[in-house]
């Protein structure tokens, strides 16, 4: 895979329901690096990232890969939910965006990225016949399979329990390594665990406080000294942006 372009984020404007969500938001996510957004729910975060997947048009400002070429089939999603087709097998699943295109799909190596996430004896079998973990690496590896060098991810891991989870995040450092990445999460455990750095949005029209760096190399240990103090100050920056809760004590 040739190196992967970051995204350069300039002036963004978005308003949806009458409602101003973003203006001038303005960021770097640099090539080949995980970046992780946090922030309320309802703050926007979904929203941002459908206009960097080119899904819902800005209003305002631009979305361009930072080595002066087009994003157009350079970046690809995947959402909370695995949206696996229950009619397709498992190998159809991943497979799927060539056929739409009308590629023909290359099974040896879609098979390859079933052995790649634990699923090679599953390839055949019916997504209902999955647990969620393992919807959750069909998914994945439906998302490598189209081998895009920018990986947008909307909360993938949220609705699984916790071992599950801590798999899933640690097969997704190993397969997306060196790939451009933006992950969408509520958790600072996972964002400090899995990102170089950390981006937090907040406010009404929403607002991108100063970058966190994290350090080390993802996976980290979730008890690592370094990482637990980068997710003490990453939750006091959540805290700081998010709206009072009537009542709440301070």
């Amino acid at each position: 895979m040739s190196p992967c372009p970051g995204l350069r984020i300039t002036g963004l404007g978005l308003t949806y329901a009458a409602q101003t969500v973003f203006r001038d938001l303005s960021v770097h996510l640099q090539g080949g690096r995980f970046s992780a957004l946090l922030g309320p729910s309802g703050v926007g975060k979904t929203s941002l990232l459908r206009v960097l997947a080119g899904l819902d048009p800005p209003e305002a400002g631009s979305v361009e890969a930072d080595d002066g070429g087009s994003l157009a089939h350079r970046v690809a999603y995947m959402g909370q939910r695995d949206l696996l087709l229950p009619w397709l097998s498992v190998i159809g699943n991943v497979t799927l965006g060539a056929r739409l295109r009308g590629d023909p799909p290359d099974m040896a190596r879609a098979r390859s990225l079933l052995a790649e996430v634990g699923l090679a004896d599953r390839a055949a079998d019916l997504p209902q016949t999955l647990s969620g973990g393992m919807r959750q690496r069909a998914a994945l590896a439906r998302t490598l399979y189209e081998d895009r060098p920018v990986v947008l991810m909307d909360e993938p891991f949220s609705a699984l329990d916790t071992l599950t989870r801590a798999q899933m995040q640690a097969l997704a450092a190993r397969l997306l390594f060196g790939r451009t990445v933006l992950l969408v999460t509520h958790d600072p455990a996972e964002a400090c665990r899995l990102a170089h750095v950390l981006l937090v949005l907040s406010g009404s029209p929403a607002m991108l406080a100063p970058p966190i760096p994290v350090p080390g190399v993802p996976p980290r240990a979730v008890d690592d000294a370094a990482v637990l103090a980068t997710e003490g100050r990453l939750l006091r920056t959540l805290l700081n942006g998010a709206p009072a809760i009537q009542g709440a004590a301070t």
